[in-house]
């Protein structure tokens, strides 16, 4: 019988053999906003994800795969599920304190470069610096350990922690989550807003 995080991280991860094919067959899935893949969301794990909002699966955190999967219910999957509702951070608290956990424990160490990406996510998906110092850093640190074939992803993951960093630097939030969470914008970050590739 298969843990019951296990038909999450085969949706996730997919079936490709290297980071660098995973990456591949799975980037639209990861980063795009598609419909049907909310649906499938919504149909196949909202009910694992009001369990974990609920605090209802601790136990997954006894082995460094049910973290992973803990960590994507409360952080990735909440975006797709309540995608343009404030319920989609909603997970974004017991994430961090999720990850902060685990990185003291040394947990992500168990996990291969790619899967590590999202849990170093949740620090980047936050509005502080500090965690945004800590996501470039571990994000850095990814990139100095894959191969060469790999290294334009890991690369790529990096520029988008700073990319992410910077935001905060010069905002203190995202502003693209302002209507979602009714936020009143200010002049720059409604001028920033229209600018390609403001909303990541």
């Amino acid at each position: 019988m298969s843990a019951p995080w296990q038909p999450l991280l085969d949706w996730w991860f997919g079936s490709g053999e290297t980071a660098a094919e995973v990456a591949s067959s799975q980037q639209s899935l990861w980063f795009g906003k598609q419909d049907s893949q909310d649906d499938y969301a919504r149909e196949h794990f909202a009910p694992l994800v009001r369990q974990a909002l609920a605090g209802e699966l601790e136990d997954w955190t006894e082995t460094a795969e049910g973290w992973l999967a803990l960590i994507l219910l409360l952080d990735q999957l909440p975006r797709m599920i309540y995608r343009d509702s404030p319920f989609a951070y909603s997970g974004d608290l017991r994430a961090q304190q999720l990850v902060a956990r685990g990185l003291a424990a040394g947990w992500e160490q168990a996990l291969a470069p790619l899967e590590q990406t999202f849990v170093y996510l949740v620090l980047e998906h936050t509005e502080s610096l500090d965690s945004q110092a800590l996501a470039i850093e571990l994000f850095a640190g990814l990139l100095g350990q894959v191969s060469d074939e790999e290294r334009p992803y890991f690369a790529n993951t990096l520029d988008y922690a700073k990319r992410h960093q910077q935001v905060i630097v010069r905002f203190g939030r995202f502003p693209h989550r302002n209507q979602t969470l009714g936020r009143e914008s200010t002049a720059d970050e409604i001028s920033y807003l229209k600018e390609p590739g403001s909303g990541f």
